[in-house]
Formats: structure tokens, sequence, C-alpha cells
């Protein structure tokens, strides 16, 4: 690469320097733009459980959750960006960059607006597909469709930031979702609170702050064009056929998997919703504690799959092998943390959702039962950055198939039903489904066949 190409690039170099440390300083501002990610989405069940209560809380949570599986398709394809740019940047081609940035945001766009169209047109039967109780379905059917008008901000804020981390920059995305966090927490106090609009205030708070953080990161693509030889020009946003192919076949294992996953929730939450309110209630908050309490393993994950994949496409293979083991030590510090929080305090923490102490009682039994996927998260997603970073498309795909499906609806039938555990058997089923994939990841990794592997910058 050109001195003069090298000094107009954006982000860190991950391919020198310690390993962990390097490994962390990238992450720290991921897990913190995935910690206010989750913190302005649990103001949304605050408010409105403290305000509207039970109704409120399952019409949110059901309604969200046309977004819950649109937003891994925004992130799957995001990824896709993330980990060839980041090949392509270790492998140092500029010229591919550029016509990487242009085929991204053009293709996302165009997706978003096509399922933003089929969340409104089918927002009804979408909710009674999934159980949504009859009191609470007009709560929940206001806010999907409200919600489903931010989508492309969903795409776009995801592509942006996935090129910038592709990069080695993780700083920039969390002043983006800092926008958006102070957007959406001052309109959800004004809309539910003050104005009393319930469910579609907090939709529409959640609209406009994805909207902000999507024109906050617009802005930074076009201050910073230099680095990207970004314009606003028909031209520029051109799909480049072969580029177009490669985010395909690397993207859509990734939403697959997210979307067996999501799958996989859809149905664990609708058996939730059939056992009643306060069921669904505790399974509502409980999912959002979950996904709270493991930003940080996230976070690592998503650095560590750049990180890696730079170090690939830099041909330094003994490094990206030491950056998984780096990866599996930080989370595993992670996974404990979040662990001793749900055995000493369990109570503490749902009070904070609910005023109801059937659901906090209930409550701690969830979290501690969640334990063990904390655990289980840690292994899977360290030794998955692997996988991910060095494009193995296939393994994904199986890996999402087991995750999603297989183990989580499988164990969770087991548990529930062979068992007779009922509900509880529910949340054993989710908490026990990464060990298999985890198990696999490991195997993979230590058979060194990702160390041969053609990488997806190779032409």
């Amino acid at each position: 690469m050109s001195q003069a190409a090298s000094q107009r690039r954006v982000g860190t170099n991950l391919t020198t320097g310690p390993i962990m440390k390097s490994l962390l300083l990238f992450a720290f501002p991921i897990v913190l733009t995935n910690l206010v990610q989750q913190l302005y989405s649990m103001v949304d069940l605050i408010v409105i459980g403290q305000y509207v209560g039970s109704i409120g809380t399952v019409g949110v949570n059901t309604g969200g959750e046309m977004a819950d599986l649109v937003s891994p398709v925004a992130m799957g394809f995001a990824t896709a960006g993330q980990i060839f740019i980041a090949q392509l940047v270790g492998a140092g081609d500029d010229r591919r960059i550029k016509r990487t940035v242009g085929t991204l945001l053009s293709f996302t766009t165009l997706l978003s607006i096509i399922l933003a169209a089929v969340a409104i047109l089918f927002s009804h039967p979408i909710l009674q597909m999934l159980n949504c109780p009859e009191e609470a379905m007009f709560e929940a059917e206001a806010y999907m469709i409200i919600t489903a008008i931010g989508y492309p901000f969903i795409f776009g804020y995801n592509a942006i930031c996935g090129i910038l981390r592709g990069m080695g920059e993780s700083k920039r995305p969390l002043i983006f979702i800092l926008v958006a966090a102070v957007i959406n927490i001052v309109l959800d106090i004004v809309l539910v609170a003050v104005f009393r609009l319930d469910a579609a205030g907090t939709a529409i708070a959640t609209a406009l702050s994805q909207m902000g953080s999507c024109m906050a990161a617009f802005c930074f693509l076009w201050k910073r064009r230099e680095h990207f030889d970004f314009e606003l020009k028909p031209g520029y946003f051109k799909m480049d056929r072969e580029i177009l192919f490669v985010l395909i076949r690397l993207g859509i294992p990734q939403v697959v998997r997210s979307m067996f996953v999501r799958v996989g929730m859809l149905w664990v939450n609708a058996n939730a919703n059939a056992f009643g309110l306060v069921v669904s209630a505790t399974n509502s908050v409980g999912n959002k504690l979950q996904k709270f309490l493991e930003v940080c393993v996230q976070g690592i994950d998503t650095a560590s799959a750049s990180m890696v994949g730079q170090n690939l496409g830099a041909k330094k293979i003994d490094r990206a092998g030491k950056t998984t083991i780096c990866t599996y030590i930080a989370a595993t510090c992670c996974a404990a943390v979040s662990s001793a929080l749900c055995l000493l305090i369990p109570h503490q923490i749902f009070r904070l959702f609910t005023t109801d102490e059937a659901v906090i009682e209930l409550g701690a039994v969830f979290l501690r039962i969640f334990v063990l996927h904390f655990f289980a998260s840690a292994l899977t997603g360290s030794f998955q950055a692997m996988v991910t970073g060095c494009g193995f498309v296939e393994l994904g795909f199986l890996l999402g198939l087991l995750d999603g499906i297989v183990c989580k609806i499988g164990f969770s039938i087991l548990f529930m039903n062979v068992f007779g555990m009922g509900y509880t058997g529910l949340w054993w089923g989710v908490a026990c489904s990464r060990i298999l994939p985890g198990c696999i990841c490991v195997g993979y990794y230590l058979s060194g066949r990702w160390k041969t592997r053609k990488l997806l910058s190779e032409k």
C-alpha cells in the first residue's frame, strides 16, 4: 500500500502490537456501543412497565419481535461488509474497499425498504402467529407498524458501522449510538410519561432515535469522504456484481444463522405467551436482560472477527490464532461478572422493570437459569469469531441451524415436555442451546483448517 493511502486510512491497524491490548482497546468502544444500545432499548420497557403496566410490556415486546427479526438481517450484512473490508484492509486493496462501500450501502437500503413494507402490510397476521395476548394486541400492532418506518435507518446505521469496524474504527459508532440514546430516552419520557401515548409513543421514540443515529453516521461518512473516496453520485452506489456476490455469499449465512436463532426465540416466546401474562411478562423482561448482560461478550466477539480478518488478510496466521484465545479469556471474565449479578441480586435487577411481585419472583428463577447461557455464549462466540473472520460461510450456516432451531427448540421440548418442567423447561432449553455449537467451533479451531482457507479478499 502506498504511503499516501496509509495516511488517509480511517481506523487502526490490528495486525501489530500486543494482541490482548489491541483486542481490548478495539473492543471497548464496541462494548460501550452495544451497552448504550441495550440501555436505551431497555428504557422502553422501564417506562412502559412503570406507566402502562404488564399489558404495555407485552405489547412492546411482542410488537418488537419483527424489529428483532429485522435487526439481525441488517447486522448480518453489515458483518459481511465488515469482514470483507477487514480482509481487504489487511491485504491493502483500497480500490476494492471503495467499491465495497458503495455496493453495501445500496444493497442494504433496497433490502430494508422491502422488509418495512412486509411488516406494515402483515402486522396483524404476524402478531396472531406469535400468540400475542388479545388485551395487548392494539399496543403491539401500533408498535410494530411505527417501528417498521425506521428499518432503512437501522440498515444504514449498521452498514456504516460495519464499514468502519472493518477498517479498525470502533469509536465513531459509539458517538452515533449516543445520539440515538439521547433522542430515545427524552422522547420516551415525553411521549409516554407526559402525553400518555403508551406503546405508540415508545415506537415513535425508537424510530426517531434510529433516524438520528443513521444521520450521524452518514454525516461522518460525508465529512471524512476523502478516506473512502465517497461521492453522492449515482455511479458510486452502483452495485458491483463481483463484490455483491461476495457480500451475499458471506452475508446470507450470517443472516440465516441469526434468523434461525430468532425463529427459535420466536417459538420460545410464543410458547411462553401461552402460559399467561405473568410468564409472558417475565420472559419479555428476561430476554432484554439477557441481551444486556451479554453485551460485553458480544462486543469482544465483534472486535475479534475484525482483528482475525485483518490478520488473515495480512497473512499473519499465528497472530490470528492467538487473537481467538485472548478473546475467549476476556469473554469468560465478562460472563463471570454477569453470572455473579444474576446469582446475588436477581430480584433487585427485575424490580427495575416491573412492580409486579409475581413477575419479580419468577424473574429470579429466569436469571439463575441463564447463568449457564452466559458461559456457553462466551465459549461459542469467541471461537465462532474465527469462523466468521476467515469467511467459512458453510460452517456458519450449520452453527446457526444448530443454535437456533435444532438445539434451542429441541432442548426446550425435551425439558418442557419430556421432563415435564413446563415454562422453566423453555428457559433451560435456551440456556443449553449454545453448548453443542461451541464444541463444534472449538473442534474447528483445534483442527487448524482455518489456516489454509482461501480468503474472501483473494480473487
